[in-house]
């Protein structure tokens, strides 16, 4: 374009911009006026309880925050343009002054191209500077242009640096992306994503894309997010908010089993176990086991009657709730409710009369009927359950070896169950025993990330509470570093219950450079697992090596690292070993260089102190890793936390090293 019409043009989309602003402005004041006056429209109290929630909901979904581009793109499909945004806009007459990114039409910005143009003749990319809008860039299809990912302003969105908690990809998501947000609601599926491929917001917008797509259904089946680490959490939290949901449950696995406080430890060996399958079966044999066949009839007075339950029919009773495969407090239900029945039926044909409700509950809760309960379908709790199995684990017979046994053995058993000291893992049996006991509350789709890391056990919890929903299961098998991280998807989306979900894999990076890559898949033949190398199409990254002669002088020469990457705009992250971190947060407090932990997202520090254990799911602009021998010598699977701290780096890496570093970082 000539430059003037270039001026005249971009003048037209700044004034679309400020007029789409404006119109938000005004669908947020008709929904807080309409929240403030709920209580006068609404024709009753529940009405107007559940209109005053919607429109609070309303007017969260409508904020506007004047940073963030309120459209990112354009589309002009015959006579008509189309501005595609993070939300719907109208104005006052209901005419689309923005389309929401999930809709339909929308789809064509991601997926339109030279070779299937789906009508599109222009699609327009907008530059934005703190929400200003600064340029843009056109491809005409319909003339055989399309810049793809050489597009300066595509390329300049996903290199910008960041500080702060992560941002959404509407404005930049690629078309292998874009077909995965877009999966249906039934269909669960695996990402296995490289470092820098986008994964976790591919997760993160298939929720956005679905809530947009079934809002009522998940309005009430509800979606979950599942995260490694609550820094993991801190870093994703406003995404979803960014694209006008609010309702998501978030949450890390330990909380989502939180049943009781844990107040005990255990073994590396115990931890292992607990996690184990096998535990699952031990814990459903050692309940099951305590359903005994009645041996002596029911006597129940009534008044001037009595009846009586012969030994048969409470057989078949017991017999027949055992065969329909109920949740084993659903059972004991069902066998007082049938007893109650036949002395009813009893009851109906010496008298005449139908029982009254009253008399319905006394006869349940009466001796003879409670103490047969207790002999052959006693109450149990998840906690009385674990207990016993924990004080006594030879219940659980050739499943466990007796060196297994002995491991999980409590060596102080509680003199009673309140007083049990539970651990991290006890709190996994407890969830899986609550779950044999009552049907858990399934969520109508799971997003779980850092999915490498479950255990078969945690891998259950998860599949009870999405039983009858769908999962996105994100991760990286070669960032696996938990003793039972797995090696074949497959096996994890057995546990599960997902065994059919498609493992598809995301292989080209776009935040972390190639020189960065480059240096981490060196790691990956030592890493034990089948995963092919990442490729990244940046080329504008930094790489140094820096050994430091004297051990005595690498926290130092940290500090002047971390001097140097603030000359430099974006985050930075000092990541190192766990026992390293307090050492290094003192060096920079002595050197007045503000700092934050990785869980402070809204500190505004621009440096974060990492203990290498909790980076996993984290980007920085500058990463400065501090002495990868210790890395890797603090765990097992060293290696592999060494290849996840690397690649969190989106722009520079300095690694910093006094010992000789990891052999495969040394093979050329």
């Amino acid at each position: 374009m000539p430059a003037t019409e270039l001026d005249t043009e971009l003048a037209a989309e700044r004034t679309h911009l400020e007029s789409s602003r404006a119109a938000l402005r005004r669908m947020r004041d008709r929904a807080e006026s309409l929240f403030a006056t709920g209580d006068k429209v609404a024709g009753d109290s529940y009405t107007a309880e559940q209109l005053g929630r919607h429109m609070a909901r309303r007017v969260k979904e409508l904020a506007d925050d004047p940073d963030t581009p309120l459209f990112f793109g354009r589309l002009d499909i015959e006579e008509s343009a189309y501005h595609v945004g993070r939300r719907h806009v109208t104005d006052d007459a209901g005419e689309p002054m923005v389309l929401d990114w999930r809709a339909p039409l929308s789809r064509s910005f991601y997926r339109a191209s030279v070779r299937d143009p789906q009508g599109v003749s222009t699609r327009r990319r907008f530059g934005f500077v703190k929400g200003e809008l600064t340029s843009f860039e056109d491809e005409h299809l319909d003339r055989g242009e399309e810049l793809g990912t050489s597009s300066r302003i595509l390329t300049a969105e996903i290199e910008r640096p960041r500080v702060g908690p992560m941002r959404d990809i509407v404005a930049t998501i690629q078309p292998e992306q874009d077909e995965l947000v877009r999966a249906d609601l039934a269909d669960s599926i695996c990402v296995q994503g490289a470092p820098g491929t986008g994964k976790t917001a591919v997760g993160l917008h298939r929720a956005a894309y679905l809530l947009y797509l079934h809002r009522e259904r998940l309005r009430k089946s509800k979606v979950l997010i599942v995260g490694p680490n609550t820094a993991f959490l801190s870093y994703i939290s406003t995404v979803l908010p960014t694209l006008g949901e609010v309702e998501v449950q978030q949450s890390t696995l330990d909380d989502l089993v939180d049943r009781a406080p844990v107040r005990g430890g255990d073994s590396v060996a115990a931890t292992a176990i607990k996690h184990d399958v096998r535990m699952a079966e031990v814990l459903s044999r050692s309940l099951w086991a305590r359903i005994a066949e009645p041996t002596e009839p029911i006597m129940v007075s009534d008044g001037s009657y009595r009846w009586r339950i012969d030994i048969e029919p409470l057989r078949r009773i017991v017999d027949e709730a055992r065969r329909e495969g109920l949740p084993y407090a659903v059972g004991r239900d069902r066998v007082r409710a049938r007893v109650v029945g036949l002395l009813q039926r009893q009851s109906e044909y010496r008298t005449g009369n139908s029982p009254s409700d009253s008399w319905l509950r006394r006869m349940s809760r009466i001796a003879p009927v409670t103490e047969f309960l207790e002999r052959c379908w006693p109450a149990v709790t998840p906690e009385s359950l674990v207990v016993a199995l924990l004080t006594d684990p030879s219940t659980a017979g050739d499943l466990l070896t007796g060196a297994e046994q002995e491991a999980i053995r409590w060596v102080r058993p509680p003199r009673t169950v309140k007083s049990a000291k539970f651990s991290p893992a006890d709190l996994l049996l407890l969830d899986e025993a609550a779950g044999l006991l009552e049907r858990e509350t399934s969520f109508g789709h799971v997003v779980v990330d850092e999915a490498q890391d479950l255990s078969p056990m945690q891998a259950r919890a998860i599949a009870r509470r999405s039983e009858h929903g769908s999962i996105t299961l994100l991760g990286d098998l070669a960032q696996g570093t938990a003793p039972w991280a797995t090696t074949d998807w497959r096996d994890i989306l057995v546990h599960l219950g997902k065994p059919d979900a498609a493992v598809v894999p995301l292989t080209v990076g776009f935040r972390v450079p190639e020189v960065v890559v480059a240096l981490a898949n060196r790691l990956l033949p030592a890493l034990g697992v089948n995963v092919p190398e990442a490729v990244s199409l940046r080329r504008d990254g930094d790489l140094a090596v820096i050994g430091v002669a004297e051990p005595a002088d690498l926290d130092q020469r940290t500090v002047t690292e971390v001097t140097d990457a603030l000359a430099h705009e974006g985050s930075v992250a000092v990541i190192a070993a766990d026992p390293a971190v307090q050492r290094l947060r003192d060096r920079l407090d002595a050197a007045g260089i503000e700092h934050a932990t990785p869980g402070d997202v809204d500190s505004g520090a621009r440096v974060t102190v990492v203990p290498a254990t909790v980076v996993k799911g984290l980007e920085y602009d500058h990463v400065v890793v501090h002495e990868p021998a210790d890395i890797v010598a603090a765990e097992p699977k060293g290696l592999n936390r060494l290849y996840v701290v690397l690649t969190r780096a989106v722009t520079r890496l300095s690694v910093l090293h006094s010992k000789p570093l990891p052999e495969p970082l040394t093979l050329s």
